[in-house]
């Protein structure tokens, strides 16, 4: 379980840019609400310590439980359909005493870990029709309990990652291309059902999230309410910021423009109050999170190593860019957590969490 490793192996870098994000995460938390503030530092801290215990544990042998790791997952989100407390019509959190935890963020990691196990043993049959069937399966059973609660950001974010394991592990480039060729007017066909008012397909308040987005104007003081917010705070933040804790009665925190504005709108407040600047440090730190995770994937010793440096990346890679997207008006309006910024300890130690797997794998480089 614990193998003698060499420091200069260690990605410090690594390290030193998740401190950097996150304590500019544990400042922007504190200006948009000061009460939970110090929860969000104190997240940090569990989040930095639980990364560096698992960094020095071999990931290799831990990976031997993939099977208890994929029960783990599907046991914890059973738990909330059956068991879990419901929050602004969503039912996503198990509350254990005074704490409520969101079982969906820790099966992101859990099935990252599963699936770069998973796909290993199978590199040598993964394009055979039995061991794809079993493969959809076992992506199916999590993914379409996250999306019963209703989470339809996260069903989409746990879809994306899983498909770029899929894709890294070996997938034949004739099933991709048949799987898009399904995929892409099937999409449209979606997309053209689900703007009529009669559809069924969508909850009504889903419909109307993409309906603000394809017509912002007409949305704008409903649906669309706090999306045009957000886009005219970061407008507004110019290029230095307002400054964080700032008092202006404009502001989307003070003004109360933006509800809760700490977790899924956190980088419209990135926006406001550290202008351009601070939105292009931020940006780039999270570039650099995702790039080196990549970098350590190209020389881990083993498939599976590699994809868990791959899961991580397309996590924090997809969820930034639907977040910020989201923000800027770029996609439709879907509540999902910036990645180390947003507030929110369940994904923040389960990041740091992610992140230490992707420390071992960068001890155990692959020898050449």
């Amino acid at each position: 379980m614990l193998k003698k490793y060499e420091l200069k192996d260690y990605r410090f870098n690594l390290v030193f840019l998740l401190i950097a994000l996150t304590s500019i995460g544990v400042l922007v938390v504190g200006s948009a609400l000061e009460s939970v503030q110090k929860k969000q530092f104190m997240g940090m801290m569990l989040g930095l310590i639980v990364m560096i215990v698992i960094s020095i544990l071999d990931y290799s042998y831990i990976l031997r439980f993939y099977w208890i790791m994929y029960v783990v997952s599907v046991i914890l989100l059973l738990s909330v359909k059956f068991f879990g407390t419901s929050v602004n019509g969503s039912q996503r959190w198990l509350s254990i005493g005074g704490f409520q935890f969101q079982p969906s963020e820790l099966c992101k990691i859990l099935l990252i870990l599963f699936f770069a196990r998973y796909f290993m043993i199978h590199k040598e049959d993964l394009n055979t029709f039995p061991t794809l069937c079993i493969t959809a399966i076992l992506m199916l059973i999590p993914v379409l309990l996250i999306e019963s609660q209703p989470d339809l950001s996260t069903t989409i974010t746990v879809s994306f990652v899983l498909c770029m394991l899929l894709y890294v592990s070996g997938l034949s480039y004739k099933l991709i291309g048949t799987a898009l060729a399904i995929i892409v007017p099937c999409a449209i066909v979606f997309l053209t059902i689900v703007i009529q008012p009669e559809q069924t397909l969508l909850e009504p308040y889903q419909r109307d999230r993409i309906m603000a987005w394809l017509d912002p104007e007409e949305y704008q003081n409903s649906t669309g309410y706090q999306q045009t917010n957000a886009i005219m705070a970061i407008g507004s933040g110019q290029l230095y910021g307002k400054g964080l804790n700032n008092n202006s009665i404009t502001s989307v925190k003070n003004g109360n423009f933006i509800a809760e504005p700490e977790t899924d709108f956190i980088f419209a407040i990135v926006g406001e109050e550290l202008g351009f600047v601070g939105s292009v440090i931020v940006i780039g730190l999270i570039g650099l999170i995702t790039f080196t995770c990549i970098m350590i994937g190209r020389r881990a010793k083993d498939l599976a190593g590699m994809l868990i440096c791959v899961g991580m990346a397309s996590l924090v890679g997809f969820q930034s860019f639907v977040n910020i997207g989201v923000a800027t008006g770029v996609l439709p309006n879907t509540g999902i957590p910036l990645p180390f910024i947003s507030y929110g300890l369940t994904s923040l130690v389960s990041m740091y969490m992610g992140m230490g797997f992707v420390l071992n794998v960068g001890l155990q480089p692959r020898k050449y």
